[in-house]
């Protein structure tokens, strides 16, 4: 009667790593990608001041893209009913503070026609936001 042996199949019983730590790196890298888009929402240029305030509290934000198009919020809106909408969101329409982010290439003229729409809907809080004057060239 011919013997048979048995061997142990110790390679079954390992647990192959590659394939997950594969999958891992890859999210790590979609993640470190969308992060800072997530973060700044509407790409703008902000003007650059010396006199940069802090923000504490929470406000509305309105942005004016390079394209002068009109956000509140991440939310596309028209020039001429950014008033109302602001008051609709507003929880105290009357003293309700709210930031306008504008890029620098906008025309002044697109910048006041949203701060006029606002100020004509009842909003008299408006601060214009600006990223500090650095010392180092920016580099596009």
């Amino acid at each position: 009667m011919p013997q048979t042996t048995h061997q142990t199949g110790t390679s079954l019983s390992d647990i192959n790593m590659v394939p997950f730590i594969d999958v891992v790196l890859v999210l790590l890298i979609i993640f470190m990608i969308t992060a800072p888009i997530l973060q700044s929402g509407i790409e703008v240029d902000l003007p650059k001041t010396k006199t940069v305030k802090d923000i504490v509290e929470n406000r509305l934000v309105v942005t004016i893209d390079r394209a002068q198009r009109v956000y509140l919020g991440n939310d596309a809106v028209n020039i001429h009913k950014i008033g109302e909408l602001v008051k609709s969101k507003s929880t105290t329409p009357g003293t309700q503070a709210v930031f306008v982010r504008c890029d620098e290439v906008v025309p002044f003229g697109s910048f006041a026609t949203v701060v006029d729409e606002l100020r004509q809907s009842g909003i008299v809080n408006i601060s214009v936001v600006t990223e500090p004057i650095s010392s180092r060239p920016r580099i596009r």
